[in-house]
């Protein structure tokens, strides 16, 4: 009986060594994976202040400056004031 118990007990403290590392490895792939989506240069949006990234394909060129936006209300917005000036 006393080795049936001791059995047991090692199975499950395997168990929970495996499962907490398959855990672990979960926790650092999410980080990886926001770390990634937050790379590459950003843009403040004129008309909102949203961070766009700088190849954001809602974007105007006015002179030498390119403005990026993050969505098409913000661009006529912007346009809509262009245009009154």
């Amino acid at each position: 009986m006393l080795k049936f118990l001791i059995f047991i007990a090692a199975i499950f403290i395997l168990y929970k060594l495996l499962t907490g590392d398959l855990k672990k490895k979960k926790e650092v792939k999410d980080k990886e994976h926001e770390n990634l989506a937050a790379t590459g240069v950003m843009t403040k949006d004129p008309v909102c202040g949203t961070y766009v990234p700088v190849g954001s394909d809602i974007r105007i060129k006015e002179g030498d400056n390119v403005h990026c936006f993050c969505s098409y209300e913000c661009r006529d917005s912007y346009l809509k004031k262009l245009e009154a000036k």
